[in-house]
């Protein structure tokens, strides 16, 4: 979607002037991805029209191809807008239009297998079956078990206002069993599924070979089936201390994050780490998307010591610093 953030903080009904940027689960990670070096091709439908014409152009400078993206002449390019966060309160205004966009239109056969699954990983998030039942038919297909399917990573973003009369966490939780990679928010797994801890999420969704749980300010834990199938290493690396500018993205750069490291083949202790750098970069900007660190000073910061990754704390333009920023607690 096109995304509006306001000029000046103050409710959507008092903001006169607003600036005009990207944004999107899906597209966020890709152009995170590309950023961070990968080959990225996003697959997804926008309005013949001039904010389509900008998605297409602003995505594609990240290094991303869409030459995958549909243009369609009858539909609009969905749209939001959002304000300012306020510091003292944590509270911001989102207004979506994006009913009956071009992107509600894809369903089955709407998109080429050959652009799917020509890649090492394919990347899927639950805002997109919500949108309408012809999403949500594409998303089961493409979530169904296949042979020579790429890795299917699965993002659950529950979002209960996009979904209105249909149980949309019931739905999710059945997606999700498709992935062989899915990640979280125990808090949001709280509220879909009254689930409580990532053991219990675990214990849920039993079959993606991975199970990420982001648990806020306390880290996240990565669940991974051993070879032998017999159970789960488990694996827990504790969030950075980030002083925020605004919490918008910091998820789909979290999955930017691991699946750059999933990628690189690092193990799992690097990808969550690499996770919460990505993460911070998102943090430390106004917009949904940020320049990634480059890939060696990533590394640097992801290959600290306990002790030093505890005391690690990131601001604005931190991606841009040539050393490790480290402040004692």
């Amino acid at each position: 979607m096109v995304t509006f953030l306001p000029t000046r903080p103050g409710r959507l009904a008092d903001v006169p002037s607003y600036d005009r940027t990207i944004g999107g689960a899906e597209s966020n990670v890709a152009c995170a991805l590309a950023g961070a070096g990968h080959t990225v091709k996003w697959v997804s439908s926008v309005g013949a029209d001039g904010f389509g014409d900008h998605l297409v152009e602003a995505i594609g400078a990240y290094g991303v191809d869409t030459s995958g993206v549909r243009r369609d002449p009858d539909r609009p390019t969905g749209i939001y807008f959002r304000t300012a966060t306020d510091r003292a309160t944590d509270v911001h205004e989102v207004a979506y239009y994006r009913a009956g966009s071009a992107a509600s239109a894809l369903a089955p056969g709407t998109l080429p297998y050959e652009d799917l699954w020509a890649g090492r990983v394919l990347h899927l998030s639950g805002i997109t079956p919500a949108l309408s039942d012809g999403c949500l038919a594409l998303t089961r297909e493409l979530t169904r078990r296949a042979p020579g399917r790429p890795l299917l990573s699965f993002d659950i973003n529950h979002r209960p206002g996009l979904w209105r009369d249909t149980d949309g966490a019931r739905v999710l939780l059945d997606l999700a069993r498709g992935a062989d990679l899915v990640l979280v928010g125990e808090d949001e797994a709280a509220e879909a599924w009254d689930l409580h801890g990532a053991d219990a999420i675990r214990a849920a969704l039993p079959e993606p070979r991975t199970l990420v749980v982001k648990r806020g300010s306390e880290g996240a834990t990565a669940y991974t089936r051993t070879r032998t199938g017999s159970g789960d290493t488990v694996t827990t690396v504790p969030a950075l201390r980030v002083d925020v500018v605004a919490p918008v993205g910091a998820g789909d750069a979290f999955a930017a994050g691991f699946l750059s490291a999933t990628l690189r083949g690092l193990p799992v202790a690097a990808r969550l780490r690499h996770g919460h750098l990505m993460a911070a970069a998102a943090l430390t900007v106004a917009g949904d998307l940020a320049t990634p660190p480059a890939r060696d000073h990533a590394d640097r910061l992801a290959a600290l010591d306990d002790s030093a990754w505890g005391t690690l704390r990131l601001g604005p333009g931190w991606t841009g610093a040539g050393e490790p920023e480290v402040r004692t607690a």
